[in-house]
């Protein structure tokens, strides 16, 4: 029955023993990961209470996904996406040790934390190209739909519990205490990493000019009739819709005024409703239909912002997260399966890139822009630009959803019951 797909999906996937110590290792450091990102925002907040320092240091976080990540995939399709994922990881690992102890010794002020949070953007930066490139590799072909469903899943389980741990730690300890709990759990997923290898190589080893080959996977996305367009749908989700996670400890204390405990329960909720979105992908196992979702998680995430932005009865600002959270969710999870499933296997590596590129870089913009408006008309009204623009591209690309069905899930799905 539908309802016990998923638990049948989960336990085919944990019998492939690289993705269940892939996954183990990642869980660990998902919520470490998002625990740091709430201390990063609190802090910033602490040290500034400001809007457009919120949106700054978020761009300082993935405006260099947008830079290096296209160059990032040429690189994962030459080497051992392997062996690159485990170096941006332990890199990540060590930074959070360092940003630990400058905040536990008081050396930290916005401006170091701006330049570490660049450093690290740039870490997850390569992190990102080698990762989407990777997991397709730890599994059979048949299971990847379902392994990009559960990944999703899994991220968005620590969306809801990182928050919780930072809260308590930033209310008892510090921010100091979150990111020595970051470092801690980045260790345990390098040690998982050493103990998995790759099903298949599809790295080309090749050389040739780096730029050259960044601008082939350029063009190869921009003339896939599926792709380019559903680039796009993602770009506008990106752009106006995904900044709002990134501006919560404004809205939460600044609109609300609900403090860092009502910060932690906006993020919570918003993970909340992406796990809900996670769950339900992983347990359809299909392709088909997969497009429908992303259209409509742009409507979602729309109406999402609209009702967040229009009042300041925090019961009704967290339905709206709730939604928020589910379509930012559904955006990238059915994107990034799409994508999986139509790209060729030598040129994953930069399509992907992509797809990381516009998944996190384009945060970072909308971040600056919207914070730096909300310094003038209020982020409540900021933001509603943010969901009219987002409104605005589905209308628009409502055109092309045929030409994109065919596209991007024109090839012929394993049969439902090899995936359960």
């Amino acid at each position: 029955m539908a309802r016990f797909a998923y638990f049948k999906n989960f336990a085919v996937l944990w019998q492939q023993p690289n993705f269940s110590w892939y996954m183990g290792g990642q869980t660990i450091a998902l919520v470490g990961m998002w625990a740091q990102r709430i201390a990063i925002g609190w802090l910033t907040w602490e040290l500034t209470r400001s809007n457009f320092w919120l949106g700054a240091i978020a761009f300082a976080d993935l405006f260099p996904t947008i830079v290096i990540t296209p160059i990032a995939g040429v690189i994962a399709d030459r080497v051992n996406r392997l062996n690159m994922s485990r170096i941006c990881q332990t890199l990540a690992g060590i930074h959070a040790f360092i940003l630990s102890a400058l905040t536990f010794s008081g050396f930290i002020d916005i401006w170091s934390l701006f330049a570490l949070t660049m450093i690290l953007g740039i870490i997850l930066a390569f992190g990102t190209a080698a990762r989407l490139a990777m997991v397709p590799n730890l599994m059979e072909a048949r299971h990847v739909p379902v392994a990009i469903g559960m990944d999703s899943s899994i991220y968005n389980i620590a969306r809801v519990v990182g928050p919780m741990i930072a809260a308590a730690m930033i209310s008892l300890i510090g921010t100091g205490a979150t990111f020595l709990f970051n470092g801690i759990c980045y260790a345990v997923f390098v040690y998982c990493m050493f103990r998995i290898h790759l099903v298949r190589d599809e790295s080309s080893g090749r050389g040739g000019n780096v730029f050259a080959q960044t601008f082939d996977g350029m063009r190869y996305a921009a003339r896939h009739p599926g792709i380019g367009p559903a680039l796009v749908l993602l770009a506008a989700t990106a752009l106006g819709v995904k900044p709002f996670l990134e501006l919560l400890p404004g809205l939460a204390d600044g609109v609300f005024q609900a403090g860092v405990e009502g910060f932690a329960s906006f993020a919570a909720i918003a993970g909340a409703g992406a796990i809900v979105a996670g769950l339900w992908v992983t347990a359809r196992g299909t392709i088909h239909g997969t497009t429908r979702i992303a259209f409509g998680s742009m409507m979602l995430g729309a109406v999402g912002v609209f009702t967040v932005s229009a009042t300041g009865i925090i019961w009704v600002g967290l339905l709206g997260t709730f939604m928020i959270g589910a379509a930012i969710t559904l955006a990238g999870t059915s994107t990034q399966i799409l994508m999986q499933n139509s790209v060729d296997g030598a040129s994953r590596g930069r399509v992907m890139s992509l797809y990381g590129m516009v998944h996190r870089g384009g945060p970072a913009l909308g971040a600056v822009i919207i914070g730096a408006a909300a310094e003038k008309i209020g982020l409540q009204t900021a933001m509603i630009g943010g969901g009219a623009l987002t409104a605005a591209v589905l209308l628009l690309m409502l055109r092309r959803y045929g030409t994109m069905v065919s596209a991007l899930e024109s090839r012929k799905e394993e049969t439902r019951k090899d995936m359960t």
